[in-house]
């Protein structure tokens, strides 16, 4: 499998200093898809394929074509490329999604979220 480049990941703006993102989980989730592809949990042409079918589904669901609808289909395509490799369950997922809920509630305006033992679901074995 060849290793992804990093324009294959790239955000929907850039400027002269490089990517633009609204918001942090932006940034994130397109690290995390170029972070597995580097890895080889899935292939970069999986990425594109998966990418392209979400913003296709978006489209036809009539969301703008903007940043928000871009970022919200690359997390729905790496969370069904996680999904599908084995690699973790919706339900793990579902539970992983909660204890963050749980822990950004939970966290002071201004401090770092964190995930503590306590609040992270089980991992599979």
């Amino acid at each position: 499998m060849k290793v992804p480049e990093r324009s294959q990941f790239a955000p929907v703006t850039r400027d002269d200093d490089g990517p633009v993102f609204d918001e942090p989980w932006h940034a994130q989730v397109l690290a995390l898809a170029f972070d597995l592809a580097e890895r080889k949990v899935f292939s970069p042409a999986q990425w594109s394929d998966t990418l392209g079918a979400k913003l296709r589904e978006a489209s036809a669901e009539g969301k703008p074509d903007n940043q928000q609808t871009y970022y919200e289909a690359a997390l729905a395509a790496l969370e069904q490329l996680v999904a599908g490799e084995g690699t973790i369950t919706n339900e793990i997922l579902s539970g992983r999604v909660d204890a963050w809920r749980r822990a950004y509630l939970n966290t002071p305006h201004g401090k770092p979220v964190e995930l503590t033992a306590a609040t992270a679901p089980d991992r599979p074995a």
